[in-house]
């Protein structure tokens, strides 16, 4: 059964940094790509960033030279580092892959930015 499990959330305050880890069991994460979404409340999820399996890595433009994402192939992991956080980046913030042409979802991981 292929799982993936986002940990890492927590509170801090603006201009701040949190590193997220998706923990992938199942697969060979290395081997697909991984997006990272978010939801804030009442909002829709939204795409965050995607690193595929090979070249460049996607974010949106709200990120872009904040947040990074990387992997740890030898730990079945990808990380979102997030710095200078904002109050506006508060929201659940979930990792997702395709397998098999289904996606798969972690639970989420909350992340709170507030002084």
């Amino acid at each position: 059964q292929v799982q993936l499990v986002e940990s890492g959330g927590g509170l801090v305050q603006p201009g701040g940094s949190l590193r997220l880890s998706c923990a992938a069991s199942g697969i060979n994460i290395r081997l697909y790509a991984v997006s990272w979404y978010r939801q804030a409340p009442g909002k829709q999820r939204e795409l965050v960033g995607t690193i595929p399996s090979a070249g460049s890595t996607r974010y949106v433009d709200s990120v872009k030279g904040r947040f990074t994402i990387s992997r740890d192939n030898a730990k079945n992991l990808v990380y979102l580092q997030m710095n200078s956080l904002k109050a506006e980046d508060t929201a659940v913030y979930y990792c997702n892959t395709v397998y098999r042409g289904a996606m798969v979802w972690g639970q989420g991981t909350q992340v709170t930015v507030s002084s």
